[in-house]
């Protein structure tokens, strides 16, 4: 009997793990996202032959007031390089259904954000994210976003 439990987790750890997935990184937020709260990750050394798709995940509660979200994303480059992208992503239906995955209220968007780049320089890299939610008809962006739990980034190697 106990053979048969270390076999099947075992199986399951294998079916879980995606392959393609070098690094990645979740930081938790207080329940919501504040407008001046600029989210930071150091990417590590990557191989710089080697082409990768790189992603954002979004993990919302269904306190998450809006359909689609708002992200300013910039990459700091070692050699002083920054590239900044001001992105829109669906969160839900137009019914108010989650397009993200997961059991219970906690649902993960994993979001496209860079395809085929490289990391050719050599030293750091730095992903900062923030979030620019508006109200419709608000100049000013929403100070506290609520609902958003977790922010973070993945990097998959491009397989041909």
């Amino acid at each position: 009997m106990r053979s048969i439990f270390w076999t099947l987790l075992v199986v399951i750890t294998f079916i879980a793990c995606d392959g393609k997935t070098v690094v990645s990184e979740m930081k938790t937020l207080p329940g919501h996202w504040g407008q001046q709260d600029i989210i930071e990750f150091t990417i590590p050394q990557l191989d710089s032959l080697k082409k990768y798709n790189m992603f954002l995940h979004v993990r919302n509660t269904n306190d998450y007031p809006f359909n689609n979200i708002f992200i300013i994303a910039s990459i700091n480059f070692p050699h002083g390089k920054v590239v900044t992208d001001t992105l829109e992503y669906r969160m839900a239906e137009s019914d108010g259904t989650w397009l993200g995955t997961g059991v219970g209220s906690i649902k993960e968007s994993k979001l496209w954000y860079k395809e085929n780049i490289s990391f050719f320089e050599e030293g750091s890299y730095v992903l900062r994210v923030s979030q620019a939610v508006r109200n419709n008809g608000n100049v000013g962006g929403v100070s506290q976003l609520s609902g958003i739990t977790d922010v973070g980034y993945s990097i998959e190697e491009v397989t041909e």
